[in-house]
């Protein structure tokens, strides 16, 4: 009997030590919560600097304009035109596959396949990338091969396992529609049709492509009530230990740089050079373009092969640092052997510290906007 109440008392004693540890556990966690939210609940200027790497050079986080103005913008004539264009599969020689094919609004403006789809069931070698606020570019497509809006409309249009239409036949195709030949006119004031309109006023359209506001920029602006305990852990940690901010940063978080992240699959399947093969530099080896982040849960899967559809495997991915893989005997000397961006580190993240960052991440994803698809011209 006596063993059995030293028993129950020592239980007793083990519980009430457990349930003391988690109340003191969790005052903690609070304290630390709330010491974070007095941090960031304040102008930007006057937030924690962010671990930036030496040469980086960032820019820091503001708030996206109103998006109150994109009804008004989606009514001006050359972009009711560039519209009218991104959905209409008449641009594709099979008159089967639009802009919008790959590029739907209601997949934010992706497609969600892991490459893309196009003229004859072919498929792509990368992903499709999301149009949402694609004007801030400086370069476009995964590699950077061109240099303006205009420029990119064109190469989807020609290209075999795209859309697979001549662009110098294109024109006059359109041309006997004559209900374009009126929105050429209110665009631009004839009804001529050419290559170069073409291209304007999709290129002027896809402007018009743009994030609507997010919880972060509401709390940004001063809705400091907005963010959670555990969305503002998750902006600390990507402003700090996650390091995220020496690639994702300003309006848009994109450097809009281009970093081999070690996804190259250097002489094995799946390869695939990346910038290199338009600069023909061995420096830019595996090098691909540093996507906006803004409304990124929307935009799966990601990375430029789409080999990733759980945002929880991608977090994975940069905590592991993702260092350099060894050569193989007879590469060490291959100066086409991938370097991976000595930005990628390992992290040591927590498992509650990459949920954090996860929550985060949701947080600057907006309710995305609902545009109708358009009447086509006959």
């Amino acid at each position: 009997m006596k063993r059995t109440a030293i028993i129950i008392f020592s239980l007793l004693v083990v519980m009430i030590t457990s349930a003391l540890t988690i109340k003191t556990d969790n005052g903690q966690k609070q304290q630390y919560a709330d010491s974070l939210r007095q941090l960031y609940a304040r102008p930007v200027a006057l937030w924690p600097k962010p671990f930036i790497d030496s040469g980086v050079q960032y820019q820091e986080f503001a708030a996206l304009p109103s998006d109150t103005g994109i009804p008004r913008l989606l009514q001006e004539p050359a972009v009711i035109l560039g519209k009218t264009l991104f959905f209409d599969p008449r641009l594709s020689s099979s008159n089967q596959i639009s802009c919008s094919s790959c590029h739907d609004p209601d997949l934010a403006w992706g497609d969600g396949r892991t490459v893309s789809l196009g003229n004859d069931h072919l498929q792509g070698t990368r992903n499709t990338m999301s149009l949402l606020n694609v004007a801030i570019r400086n370069r476009f497509f995964w590699d950077g091969r061109v240099s303006s809006l205009e420029d990119q409309v064109m190469h989807p249009i020609a290209m075999h396992h795209e859309m697979n239409m001549d662009p110098v036949a294109l024109p006059a195709k359109l041309q006997k529609i004559k209900g374009y030949q009126e929105l050429f006119k209110r665009a631009f004031g004839d009804g001529k049709i050419d290559q170069q309109k073409i291209s304007s006023a999709i290129a002027t359209f896809e402007r018009a492509i743009l994030s609507r506001t997010s919880r972060f920029d509401l709390f940004i602006s001063g809705g400091y009530n907005r963010l959670t305990d555990e969305e503002i852990q998750g902006l600390h940690l990507f402003r700090t230990k996650a390091r995220c901010m020496n690639c994702h940063n300003g309006q848009y978080f994109t450097d809009n740089q281009f970093h081999n992240i070690g996804l190259t699959y250097y002489q094995r399947t799946y390869e695939d050079l990346g910038r290199y093969n338009v600069t023909k530099r061995a420096a830019d080896v595996g090098k691909f373009r540093t996507p906006s982040l803004r409304d990124v849960m929307l935009t799966r899967p990601w990375m430029h092969n789409g080999l990733f559809d759980n945002i929880d495997g991608v977090i994975n991915i940069y905590n592991s640092g993702m260092q350099m893989m060894k050569p193989k005997p007879g590469q060490e000397n291959d100066t086409l052997f991938p370097r991976t961006d000595p930005l990628m580190q390992k992290l040591d993240l927590t498992v509650e510290e990459k949920k954090a960052v996860v929550a985060f991440l949701h947080a600057i994803t907006g309710v995305p906007y609902k545009m109708r698809r358009p009447e086509l011209p006959q």
